[in-house]
């Protein structure tokens, strides 16, 4: 019975000693960076190391044209940079056998293999002479191939198998999530550019219409004058229409200001039921116009810190929203009081159509409608409650709906820190 050499031995076990703690490694390279080509970076350096091959490369597969792309590589020779972007088949080449098959592929001659793809070799200095090839699977699914590439000493051996699946499952792992990161960046970045188009789209609509808008305003209220009813009739029509164009476009430019931070609060201290008062006085011929009932419980003396302008245009869309929403004859009760938590809080409860219960947090949405765009019988462009709940959290309070169903009503409630 032969036994190995000790000297042969203890070299054989530093060396696997070696490659543990180089594996042992990997979990703080791979989880030091979300970005995929430093991660690819660490993971071909790792490979090559693990595997005593010259090179070490990663495919990953492409969905729309179902190839495997060369992701990341290294070579001795500096030649792997003209093989980043270049593309292998899935049928007739070894990297496609390993990821159509999720099988490990083990070549250490590629002459003598008809699968090896010759023209990545073709078109780089590289020449490759064996090839190690393991699946990335990460969530049962396999998203590439890692090869590593030309053993130094042939041939490849159970151990780089093993290392190398080893650290192939955990940078599949890394890979996929360093992937949805980068679409998510991406993603983000898509998103961002449509938000400003549409604001600077919602910055040149307001600005443009308002001088037609104001020369319409200004001959329809002059006709409205005159001694013709039939005239004052139509007059009055446009008046309205313009009106509530008006509306829209200062709703649009109010959600403007609030997405892009430029609201510029300046507060003062007000009593809740002075504020509140003031604005009831505005819209009150409006409730009285649909023969609603109007009941006011505001305790005296609640005070709050608040940007008088921005804080009534918030109450203020509550109060036309349950005027809007609530039939004929309908009633809103207005209550004010300090809660527990000594907040101001305000409410305004309607008994109108109601909210069904997965509306009470969209109903918040910009251009959210409770009603069908096709039989919505209210106007408006439903960014009322939106405004009101981005002016709301601007002052750190908190805005809130309730309502126990369609055509229950609904209450809607603002909660607000209490003055010092």
């Amino acid at each position: 019975m032969q036994h190995k050499n000790p000297q042969k031995k203890l070299i054989d076990l530093e060396h696997q000693v070696a490659i543990l703690t180089r594996l042992s490694e990997v979990s703080t390279v791979l989880n030091s960076t979300m970005r995929l080509q430093p991660l690819l970076a660490s993971i071909m350096d790792i490979a090559a190391d693990i595997t005593n091959a010259e090179a070490a490369s990663v495919l990953l597969w492409e969905r729309k044209s179902n190839t495997l792309r060369f992701a990341a590589t290294t070579t001795e020779g500096g030649s792997g940079a003209n093989l980043i972007g270049q593309v292998v088949p899935l049928d007739n080449s070894i990297a496609g056998t390993v990821l159509r098959e999720r099988t490990v592929l083990v070549v250490n001659d590629v002459r003598q293999d008809p699968r090896h793809y010759r023209k990545i070799d073709d078109s780089t200095a590289f020449q490759t002479r064996s090839v190690l090839g393991v699946p990335l699977t990460s969530k049962n699914r396999v998203i590439g191939v890692l090869e590593a590439i030309n053993r130094r000493k042939l041939p490849w051996t159970a151990e780089d198998v093993h290392y190398l699946s080893i650290l192939a499952a955990q940078a599949a792992v890394a890979i996929d999530g360093a992937q949805l990161v980068t679409r998510l960046r991406k993603a983000n970045k898509e998103l961002a550019k449509l938000d400003q188009l549409k604001n600077d789209f919602i910055a040149v609509a307001s600005h443009e219409l308002r001088t037609p808008l104001g020369v319409i305003l200004g001959y329809a209220s002059f006709l409205q004058e005159g001694d013709n009813p039939e005239v004052n009739d139509l007059a009055s029509k446009v008046v309205g229409s313009a009106l509530q164009l008006r509306r829209i476009i200062e709703d649009l430019t109010n959600l403007r200001y609030l997405q892009t931070d430029e609201t510029n609060l300046e507060r003062q201290t007000l009593l809740l039921d002075d504020l509140v008062n003031e604005l009831l006085a505005d819209v009150r011929g409006l409730a009285e116009a649909k023969g609603h009932r109007l009941d006011v419980q505001i305790v005296p003396g609640i005070r709050i810190s608040v940007d008088r302008g921005w804080m009534a245009m918030a109450i203020n869309n509550l109060l036309m929203n349950a005027i809007r929403f609530t039939p004929d004859g309908g009633a809103i009760t207005i209550k004010g009081e300090i809660s527990g938590r000594r907040e101001a809080v305000l409410s305004v409860q309607d008994n109108g159509i109601g909210l069904e219960p997965d509306q009470l947090e969209k109903i918040f949405d910009k251009f959210y409608q409770v009603e069908d765009h096709m039989t919505r019988h209210h106007g408006g462009l439903g960014v009322g409650l939106s405004i009101a709940q981005g002016l709301v959290e601007a002052h750190g309070g908190r805005i809130w709906a309730d309502s126990r169903g369609l055509n229950q009503g609904a209450t809607f409630t603002i909660a607000l820190p209490l003055a010092p």
